[in-house]
């Protein structure tokens, strides 16, 4: 029994830890785009393929998982604001490009 808790304490520890990556990770590209829209011309082709990749592999990595019924009441709300936050960056980023081609 010691052993199926620490197992659980372990897993738990670990997705605690990719949430917590997936959250800067979204900081990071947020922080990144803003600073970018500062820049004229900013969205050359290498320029909003990049980005685009980076918000597709982390809208692939939000919508992927599933929430375990172990997790805490508030794990639903954090996910469910990264996934609004992504949405709201992609849809700054979409106008932006469409502005500057």
């Amino acid at each position: 029994m010691r052993m199926q808790k620490d197992m659980i304490e372990s897993f738990q520890m670990a997705h605690r830890d990719y949430m917590k990556n997936l959250s800067q990770a979204l900081t990071q590209i947020e922080r990144d785009f803003e600073e970018s829209r500062q820049i004229d011309d900013v969205c050359s082709g290498e320029w909003c393929r990049a980005i685009e990749l980076s918000l597709d592999e982390l809208a692939k990595d939000l919508y992927s998982i599933s929430e375990p019924r172990w997790v805490a009441d508030d794990y639903s709300r954090t996910l469910r604001n990264m996934r609004r936050r992504l949405h709201d960056l992609y849809a700054r980023y979409r106008a932006h490009s469409l502005v500057e081609h």
